[in-house]
């Protein structure tokens, strides 16, 4: 049996998923380069392998729940088990020159039905999987924008921070499924945590971005890689916790 840990990476045939395949491999890990275009996740892998990581590329689209399916499928076939799930596959397609109660249904729908939905059938495909590993971690990446306590704060970094309406909200979602599904797996082998990767240098972060994409995956591989004392339905931020 492979006794190497197995992760899968949604979203990461490029920018920070990308990097966190890349930085999981480093540490001796098989990673799942997972991508909605097969072709693309198939490049992402590549250029890992000739780094001397052992990736592979896997076709997965999170607002498309057969091939979801399809994918779960072929990691049970090839390794019997997933040991890492990183939850980094989002979009952000807010009409940012409308206000809030503006924001088009349709851009609510297309929003949550990845960043929530898609993340949710996600993990519920792979949780079998997961429950066959000696320490299973997920991984959701959330923002701060996904913070209610800072939006509500007059003054804090995200007070004004709201022409990302559905996309905020989604993020504020993704964290309290994070602590939900937490709750039920706190006696198990399984951590459930929420990600805040930062303010990075992708093409959803834009040119006014601060960090760099190497830093920006920090987060999510530490939380992938915690040990059974580890921390278990918390959102974070480089090692610091942030407020719900």
């Amino acid at each position: 049996m492979n006794k190497k840990k197995i992760a899968l990476i949604t979203g990461a045939n490029k920018g920070i998923g990308l990097e966190t395949a890349r930085q999981l491999g480093q540490r001796g890990i098989t990673v799942f380069v997972g991508a909605r275009d097969g072709k693309k996740g198939e490049e992402a892998a590549e250029k890992l392998r000739r780094e001397k990581i052992e990736a592979h590329a896997l076709t997965i689209d999170v607002s498309d729940e057969a091939s979801i399916r399809r994918a779960a499928k072929q990691v049970e076939s090839d390794y019997g088990r997933l040991d890492i799930l990183v939850n980094n596959a989002g979009i952000m397609v807010d009409e940012q020159d409308k206000k809030v109660s503006e924001q088009s249904l349709d851009t609510w729908r297309k929003t949550f039905e990845t960043n929530l939905f898609g993340l949710i059938a996600t993990t519920q495909a792979f949780l079998p999987l997961l429950r066959k590993s000696d320490a299973g971690r997920i991984v959701n990446l959330s923002s701060i924008l996904g913070s209610i306590t800072l939006h509500a704060k007059p003054g804090s970094p995200i007070y004004d921070s709201k022409s990302y309406a559905s996309y905020n909200v989604s993020k504020s979602a993704v964290n309290a499924f994070t602590v939900q599904l937490a709750y039920e797996l706190k006696d198990t082998k399984i951590k459930v945590n929420a990600a805040h990767p930062g303010w990075v240098k992708t093409e959803m972060g834009g040119d006014g971005a601060t960090m760099e994409i190497e830093d920006g995956a920090k987060t999510s591989v530490t939380l992938a890689t915690l040990d059974p004392e580890g921390t278990n339905g918390a959102y974070v931020h480089l090692g610091e916790p942030l407020p719900w």
